[in-house]
């Protein structure tokens, strides 16, 4: 293929995706709130477990931040 052919091809799909990745969206009905709402839903399985994986994770990176836990390595924040 030319230069000029790739461009168009480039083109083309840079003004045809948003429109295809827009159409996606879709409003969420009244009464498919009470389903989004489960716990399944969540991206964490359990919001405990999770933050207490964060913790440790933070404290072991030395690190601070997350889920309001104070920085320091050795964990006795």
């Amino acid at each position: 293929m030319s230069r000029m052919k790739h461009w168009r091809v480039a083109i083309l799909l840079a003004a045809a995706l948003p429109p295809l990745l827009l159409t996606a969206c879709a409003p969420v009905q009244p009464w498919q709130k009470g389903d989004l709402a489960k716990p399944d839903m969540l991206f964490e399985g359990d919001p405990l477990a999770a933050r207490y994986a964060q913790h440790i994770y933070f404290s072991k990176e030395a690190a601070s931040g997350g889920y309001g836990v104070g920085g320091g390595g050795c964990g006795c924040n």
